[in-house]
This record gives structure tokens, C-alpha cells and sequence, in this order.
């Protein structure tokens, strides 16, 4: 595979957004076909670097390395393909195909802005993934958050400014401190990229040490605040619930990069070869503060009745599960969270777009455009909820799209509280069972083990009361009840994202062997660095 090939994920949703924005606002029907052929080309480069990196096979070594201008690495923009980085390429495009269809049903015409934002969403989603240096992240990172801060604020209304405010309030807060961080840690080593941070890390002197490990620690905290780590995560739930739903949705990415980041920060410069002074720093900070964090979304979860607010909770324990995961370091584990990361991240943007038709009259300000009228029946009277009687109302006769979400939002609870037989089941699984054989061969703390391994196990019984209580609300309880008419569009994303996770449930093996390679590939970082640095010394 050609090493230019990695600059296409950045370049192309940067050129199709600076072609919507010349396109102006009365060829809007340009910028959606734009939108479209975009996010089909980023499928499709995903899978070809996915496949690159496959067929590398369980020797660690790199698909491609991109050394922008044929600079050294250690001094120039270098862009690394490896599975993981692969992986969330083809998350952040899939996830971007099948959002799309649901904003244009009618959340794009609140603004004129938002195919460029979202393509530079993914201009930023993609560079962070891809990129070997901490000052490039920092850029990429910047550039999502603008795009995220325009998506945010959407839509206007008195609810979704105070909270997109809010949002951009913690996260320019985030943003000095990661600019922070980065510094301390320039300072004490003399570069950015991660490669050689990874070689430079044991011999740094013991009397520096401690300044680079508060540069790492801030540096750490700002992508917590990210992730929604309790207690940094306040902002969280609210945010993501006065959002657009479509926007909500490529929201359950957003804390998934800071998750990225801290896993391969955390095994790339501070894993096994980082000396003793600084072998595992943090992963006990992130253990425990994980496990925080799904006790905080458990409260919030069975506390909460807005179904966006539950859907935030639900990206809060994600979140937390997904820490706790990383810190333990066994790369059984790893892959087992790699597959949950992916299936929570499909499951809950799901779950956001079907709130979003769920929602009751009046519980949006800003949605006035959402129409709360009951299907039309085909003979008979309306009845309540929706529903309608036939001629001799001997029987209650269930619109389609009412039944399609009713499975749909059943659909979301099986695979968020990871019951049999869909893929979150399988996912869950997956990460919990090596913790136990990690238990078994004491390769693991026990404490901290055990004590993750039942919040997981609690947070999933917690998902399946809040989600069934709410599901009963909804469809049982409240017979004056109306549902939203459902655009063709707003359902087929649905559908998308639903097969999705029901095709990972029936083709679950070749993802699982592709998910182990990368976890070892991450626990055994030489490869990395050789690949980034093949011929360049120790030193700067």
C-alpha cells in the first residue's frame, strides 16, 4: 500500500468542506452529495488500510508511515497506519455514513453550516488517528472541537446554547491544559513524536523525571476531561442531550478519542519498557477512576428521565469500562474492550437517533420543526399512542414505523446492558472473561479486578431497569401518547447502525482474530517505533 494513501483520510473531508462552503447556501443539494461521496470515499479508505494492516499478519509491523516532506520523524509531520488507528478510521467513517441520512431528514435545514462542520469533524477525527506526534494531535484535536463546538450549538434555542456554551466552556479548558502538557513534556525530552518519545522515555534523567510526568499527568487530564472521567464528566449528559440527535450520535465518538489516545499513549511510553520509574504511570489513576465513573453513570442512568440524559449516562459508563479495561494492561483485555468500544460506540448512536423520534411534545424548545402528529391509519379511527382500531375494533392494529421503533429501542437496551444473543453480549464477554484467567494466574491486581469486573456485570442489570423502565413509560404507560411522523432517511440510519451490530453478532470471529493482533500490536510497541524511526538514533 502507498504511504501517500494515509493523507487522503484528512485531505478529502478538508477539500469537500472548503468546496460546500464556496458552494454557498442556495446549492445545498450540491453540499449533501458532496456529504455523501465523502463519507463513501472514507469507507472505503478505511477498509483498504484496515485490510493493509490485516494482511500484515500477527508480526506487529506497521502498514504505512507517511513522513510529510521527507522529514525526519522525530522533527517533521509523520502520519502511522497500525490496526488500531485502521479500526477507528473505519468506525468514525461508517458511523459518519450512517448519521448522515438522519440529519438530512430535517436537522440539516436549521443551519447552513453543517455539512462543512461535519466534514471537518472528520477531518479532525481522522488526523488525530492517524498522526505520530503530540503537537499534530493537539492540532487535530483543535480542529474537531471547533467543528464539534458549531455542531453543538445547532439548531439554536435556550437550551442547546446554555449547554453547547457550557460544552465549549470545559473544553477550551481541556485545550490549555493539553497545550500545557505538551510543553512540559517537549521541554524535558526536546520532541513531540510518540515513536521517539517511547525511546527517549527510560533514559530520561531521574532529576527531569518528575517534571515529565506532570506534563504527562496534565496531558492525561485533559483527555479524561474528554473521555468524561468522573469527576470531569459533569458536562457530559447535558450536553449531549440538548444536541441535535443526529449530532448526538457522532457524539458517542467524541469521548472514544480520548480513549484512543490514553490507550496508546499509555502502552507506547509508559508500558514495559519505560523503565521502572515509569512502567504503568497513571493505569492506577485510571483503573479506579473508571470504576468512579460507572458508578456515577449507574446513579445518573436510574435517575434520569429525558431519554437523551439516559443516552449520556449510557456514554459515561461506556466510558468508565473502557478506562478501567486499558489500565489493567493484559492484552486479552484490550481486545475485548476493542471490541466493546466499537459496539457501544454503534449501540448508543443508535439509541440517540431513536430518542430523537421519541421525544414528547414540548421537551425540545428548539424543535419546532418536529411534527407530533399519529400515523394515518388505512381505515379506522386513531386511536391513542398512535395506534388505530380496525372497523369492528375487535383488534389494535400497530403502524409500522411505531413497531420499528419499538424493536429499535429494544434493540439499543439488548446491546447496551451486553444481554445474549447481540454482539454486546459478545463484546462484553470478550473483555471480561480474561479477566478472570488474569485472576487465575494472578497476572492482574485482584482488588481492582474484581471490583471492575462486577461493576460491569451491575452496570449492565442497571442499564436493562433504567432502559425497560423507560421503553414502559413510552409505549405502555402514556395511552394520549403521539409519535413523530419517521422520515424514510431518519429510519434507514437506524437500520444501518442496528445491522451493524447484528452483523458482528453473526460474523464475530475474523473481527475478534483482527481485534487480538491489535491489542498485541499495541502491547509490544518496538514494532512501532522501528517502523516510525527505522534508521535514526536514540537522541534528537
Amino acid at each position: 500500500m502507498s504511504p501517500h494513501l494515509l493523507v487522503a483520510p484528512i485531505v478529502l473531508p478538508l477539500l469537500v468542506a472548503a468546496l460546500q462552503l464556496l458552494a454557498g447556501e442556495r446549492r445545498q443539494r450540491l453540499a449533501v452529495a458532496l456529504s455523501l461521496a465523502s463519507c463513501l470515499a472514507l469507507v472505503a479508505l478505511a477498509t483498504m488500510l484496515l485490510l493493509a494492516t490485516a494482511q500484515q499478519g500477527g508480526d506487529g509491523a506497521l502498514a504505512a508511515v507517511y513522513r510529510i516532506g521527507d522529514w525526519p520523524a522525530r522533527f517533521g509531520i509523520v502520519l502511522v497506519a497500525d490496526r488500531l488507528s485502521a479500526l477507528m478510521l473505519l468506525l468514525a467513517a461508517v458511523l459518519a455514513l450512517a448519521v448522515l441520512p438522519a440529519a438530512l431528514a430535517r436537522w440539516q435545514h436549521r443551519g447552513h453550516y453543517f455539512q462543512p462542520l461535519f466534514q471537518f469533524l472528520l477531518m479532525g477525527l481522522n488526523g488525530a488517528f492517524l498522526t505520530g506526534d503530540l503537537f499534530n494531535l493537539f492540532v487535530f484535536f483543535e480542529v474537531l472541537l471547533a467543528a464539534s463546538y458549531g455542531l453543538a450549538l445547532h439548531g439554536s434555542g435556550a437550551r442547546r446554547v446554555s449547554a453547547g456554551l457550557h460544552y465549549i466552556a470545559v473544553n477550551l479548558t481541556a485545550s490549555m491544559l493539553f497545550l500545557l502538557g505538551v510543553s512540559l513534556i517537549f521541554g524535558v525530552t526536546g520532541t513531540l513524536n510518540m515513536a521517539a518519545l517511547a525511546e527517549l522515555i527510560p533514559t530520561v534523567p531521574e532529576n527531569t523525571r518528575t517534571l515529565l510526568h506532570a506534563g504527562a499527568a496534565i496531558l492525561g487530564v485533559a483527555f479524561l476531561i474528554k473521555t468524561a472521567m468522573w469527576p470531569l464528566g459533569f458536562w457530559l449528559p447535558r450536553t449531549y442531550a440538548a444536541s441535535a440527535p443526529a449530532v448526538a450520535a457522532m457524539f458517542a465518538l467524541m469521548t472514544k478519542v480520548g480513549i484512543y489516545v490514553l490507550l496508546r499513549l499509555s502502552l507506547l511510553l509508559f508500558g514495559d519498557g519505560a523503565g521502572p520509574a515509569s512502567r504503568n504511570f497513571g493505569s492506577d489513576w485510571m483503573l479506579w477512576g473508571g470504576m468512579a465513573t460507572i458508578v456515577a453513570g449507574i446513579i445518573g442512568m436510574l435517575g434520569a428521565r429525558d431519554l437523551g440524559k439516559l443516552a449520556g449516562y449510557n456514554v459515561i459508563i461506556s466510558s468508565g469500562t473502557l478506562l478501567g479495561a486499558i489500565a489493567l494492561q493484559q492484552p486479552a483485555v484490550t481486545a475485548g474492550a476493542l471490541a466493546y468500544l466499537v459496539i457501544s460506540t454503534l449501540g448508543i448512536a443508535a439509541f440517540f437517533l431513536v430518542a430523537g423520534l421519541l421525544a414528547p411534545e414540548g421537551e425540545e424548545e428548539a424543535d419546532d420543526a418536529l411534527q407530533l402528529e399519529p400515523y394515518e391509519p388505512m381505515g379506522g379511527d386513531v386511536g391513542s399512542a398512535g395506534l388505530y382500531a380496525d372497523e369492528d375494533e375487535s383488534r389494535v392494529v400497530i403502524p409500522a414505523p411505531v413497531a420499528m421503533l419499538g424493536v429499535s429501542f429494544l434493540a439499543c437496551t439488548v446491546l447496551l446492558a451486553g444481554l445474549p444473543p447481540l454482539s454486546g453480549f459478545l463484546a462484553k464477554f470478550a473483555m471480561l472473561a480474561p479477566m478472570l484467567d488474569a485472576l487465575a494466574l494472578d497476572a492482574a491486581p485482584r482488588t481492582g479486578t474484581l471490583a471492575l469486573f462486577t461493576l460491569v456485570i451491575v452496570a449492565g442489570f442497571c442499564t436493562v431497569i433504567a432502559l425497560c423502565r423507560a421503553g414502559i413509560q413510552i409505549f405502555w404507560a402514556e395511552p394520549e401518547r403521539l409519535f413523530p411522523q419517521a422520515r424514510v432517511t431518519e429510519v434507514s440510519a437506524i437500520v444501518l447502525l442496528l445491522g451493524l451490530c447484528l452483523l458482528l453478532t453473526v460474523a464475530v470471529q475474523a473481527p475478534l482474530d483482527f481485534l487480538h493482533d491489535a491489542a498485541r500490536q499495541l502491547h509490544d510497541p518496538a514494532n512501532y517505533i522501528h517502523g516510525v524511526l527505522p534508521a535514526e538514533g536514540a537522541s534528537p
